[in-house]
């Protein structure tokens, strides 16, 4: 499914057709890349859809706003009820939001000044991010020739529109040689994460990952993961990642709100032990989606349910009141 699947989107406090969610050419975000943005999923459950970690999902994309200087004109709870009523209206019971905030259009100095600040949230099915199979036998991964920048240029832990420059052209290059995703190393050689992904590994049985430190966005998805392997009690150590440390690991995987929990099975053809996804990979794995399908009840509070709408037209009137 795609794109085209989204009838509707809410676009400044309003749940508009598809169609009507544009952006003029001479928006402020559009030409210098000044916006935030988060990744959410909502899955189906057998209570209905509801979406992963809303919470935290919306904290992170205000702090990231803050970090621009970035003041959106809805409250936290509008933006939370706004999430489920764009679900709601296009009747998905799984999808991908996408929650975007930008300077719109009033000048283009590098200095947004005066500019707007517009808020839009839609959503639409998207599967496995790396492919079907991906989560089962896992993704080939090349290191990149490009380098991750460092947070004292750009900080790595806002989600920033135009930083992700870095990760197109990390992914373009991966893609064009015959690989899945890219590994980006930082400016001394130490991993920092994938084009949209975090890193892990895991060697002896201890799972071991990065953080802030690395230039890493913190990411909702590894938090879930650090939380369920403690709680399994396997060990965890946060540290600096060398490439030998990852080409000489057990096991390797990715994790984000797209990629969700994805082995890496070989990174410049070398295998990842096996290569193919690991036990300890598989278990947390199978936390994850069992938390995320609703049938973890410690985890119940991870969770926001999707209210059940009658019909897109009374969605759309409610959408103007917001």
């Amino acid at each position: 499914m795609s794109l085209s699947d989204c009838k509707f989107v809410w676009k400044n406090g309003q749940v508009v057709p598809w169609e009507q969610a544009t952006v003029h050419v001479s928006s402020h975000g559009l030409h210098y890349g000044t916006g935030v943005f988060e990744g959410m999923r909502c899955y189906k459950t057998s209570s209905g859809p509801a979406v992963f970690r809303l919470t935290e999902h919306l904290d992170r994309w205000l702090a990231s706003a803050a970090v621009y200087g970035m003041k959106l004109p809805y409250s936290r709870q509008q933006l939370a009820q706004a999430t489920l009523q764009i679900i709601a209206a296009n009747g998905f019971e799984g999808c991908y939001i996408r929650p975007i905030a930008f300077y719109g259009s009033d000048g283009l100095s590098v200095h947004p000044r005066n500019c707007p600040v517009e808020v839009m949230i839609f959503a639409w099915p998207w599967g496995a991010y790396l492919g079907g199979d991906a989560l089962e036998h896992g993704i080939r991964a090349t290191v990149s020739p490009w380098k991750k920048f460092q947070s004292d240029a750009i900080p790595a832990t806002a989600k920033a529109c135009g930083q992700y420059l870095n990760s197109v052209l990390a992914v373009q290059d991966a893609i064009a040689r015959g690989y899945d995703e890219a590994i980006l190393l930082d400016s001394a050689g130490c991993v920092t994460e994938g084009s949209g992904e975090n890193l892990f590994f895991v060697k002896g049985g201890r799972l071991c990952t990065n953080d802030e430190r690395s230039s890493v966005l913190m990411g909702i998805t590894r938090d879930a993961v650090l939380r369920l392997a403690r709680e399994m009690g396997i060990a965890v150590s946060i540290q600096q990642l060398t490439l030998a440390d990852v080409q000489q690991a057990d096991e390797a995987f990715f994790t984000g709100t797209a990629v969700e929990v994805t082995p890496v099975a070989s990174i410049d053809d070398h295998p990842i032990g096996a290569g193919k996804r690991g036990p300890v990979t598989a278990m947390l794995q199978r936390a994850f989606f069992d938390v995320t399908g609703g049938t973890n009840p410690q985890y119940a509070n991870w969770l926001t349910p999707v209210p059940v709408a009658k019909n897109d037209e009374r969605l759309v009137s409610q959408g103007a009141s917001l």
